[in-house]
């Protein structure tokens, strides 16, 4: 259909409007100066930004107008005379006021001129709004999809330990509100995985998480928050142990491991590595409870060939016994070896049983693990095979060293 000629009076409206366009910019940024406390306190080169987009919604107006039904999304255009830096500094809210004291200025500079031009503002004033609000989600959806490449990109770069300088400006640049300590956890990805139910419980512990989905492997790097970024009814005083079993209702089924502790993000390699050497061998485990810290699975760590769970197995206890006391390891010897019988090991070391009791008592004090248990039995008896193959390689090798020519 052809367009149809304007009206006298919608003719004489538009040229009206035209003429007094400037006027309503410079009405409308002396309105947002004094009712918008934000508009004042922004740099010159911000206002002059929020300026052009008041100014340019005026003219988009006009243009509409005069004939709505050419340029339907014209409202959307307003938004391009915008620099891209002035989205990340006026919000949604702060958008939507400037567009509420806009239509006010325009509304009260054309009272009593005519009926259909107010409807026309009120209409389009909404499609204002509408226009905006999907601008700010567009670029929420962008910002979303390029934060969970870069998270994912952070915690790859946590679990292989290829970590670079270019790491704490990535964490920075994720909002990490982490503070001290930090483990891993690693487990499966549930079905229907909801990161932000996640993410939401780990706020509500206290901590601050980064989320890695790995296929059917779900990794988070949980680290403690910041004092100034906790709500009143974090649950702070928590081990990291015990947070990771709050969180485990949002893994899959299967095992999940907490790696150990260690002081900082840029150290949760370290963690990561124990974390994910404890989940490829877990299943040899029966009854590992879940969560289960990846130091409880040491003996099968250490028979899979992890090199850091000998070493770890090593140091924890073969090196700290021997460095007590020379009774103690021969004890504990005697003492798995004869299936954790006191009388059995005092006939051996011709003891008293109460030394025996007394001598693995020490041993627990030393290391902390109690060989009267099953499970830590296991792990204390693998450190010392581990740490006597070591001592019996280490003297061959400097027994080779001294050997004349």
């Amino acid at each position: 259909m052809s367009r149809s000629p304007e009206s006298p009076d919608k003719a004489e409206t538009l040229a009206w409007l035209r003429r007094i366009s400037g006027d309503l910019a410079t009405i409308t940024i002396k309105r947002l100066e004094d009712t918008l406390p934000w508009y004042a306190d922004m740099p010159p080169a911000r206002r002059s930004s929020v300026g052009l987009v008041a100014q340019a919604g005026i003219t988009a107006f006009i243009q509409w107008y005069d004939d709505p039904t050419s340029t339907p999304w014209i409202a959307a255009d307003i938004f391009a005379s915008a620099p891209r830096e002035l989205l990340r500094s006026v919000s949604l809210q702060q958008t939507l006021q400037l567009i509420r004291v806009t239509v006010e200025v325009t509304e009260e500079r054309v009272a009593g001129r005519a009926e259909d031009l107010r409807e026309a503002i009120l209409l389009y004033s909404r499609d204002v709004a509408f226009a905006s609000a999907d601008v700010y989600a567009r670029a929420a959806e962008a910002r979303g999809l390029w934060d969970a490449r870069l998270e994912a990109l952070v915690v790859d770069s946590i679990l292989t330990g290829e970590a670079d300088e270019e790491l704490p400006s990535r964490i920075a640049a994720l909002g990490w509100h982490g503070h001290g300590e930090v483990s891993v956890l690693v487990g499966t990805t549930p079905p229907q995985f909801d990161v932000d139910q996640l993410r939401r419980r780990a706020r509500k512990l206290g901590v601050d998480v980064l989320v890695g989905v790995q296929g059917s492997r779900l990794v988070l790097v949980i680290g403690r928050t910041d004092p100034s970024h906790q709500a009143h009814d974090d649950e702070t005083d928590l081990s990291l142990a015990e947070i990771a079993k709050r969180l485990e209702p949002g893994f899959g089924p299967g095992h999940l491991i907490l790696g150990p502790t260690v002081p900082a993000l840029v150290d949760a390699s370290q963690s990561a590595r124990a974390a994910l050497a404890g989940f490829a061998v877990a299943r040899a485990w029966r009854n590992a409870p879940r969560p289960v810290e990846a130091d409880d699975l040491l003996p099968e760590r250490a028979l899979a060939g992890d090199p850091l769970a000998k070493q770890t197995l090593v140091e924890r206890v073969y090196r700290p016994l021997r460095a007590h006391s020379a009774d103690l390891v021969t004890t504990l010897w005697s003492y798995l070896d004869n299936g954790r019988s006191l009388e059995a090991t005092a006939r051996e070391l011709f003891v008293h049983p109460n030394t025996v009791r007394y001598r693995l008592k020490k041993v627990s004090d030393v290391i902390g693990w109690d060989a009267t248990g099953p499970r830590e039995a296991l792990i204390l008896q693998t450190a010392l095979i581990l740490g006597a193959i070591g001592t019996d390689t280490t003297r061959r090798r400097s027994s080779a060293t001294r050997r004349p020519r």
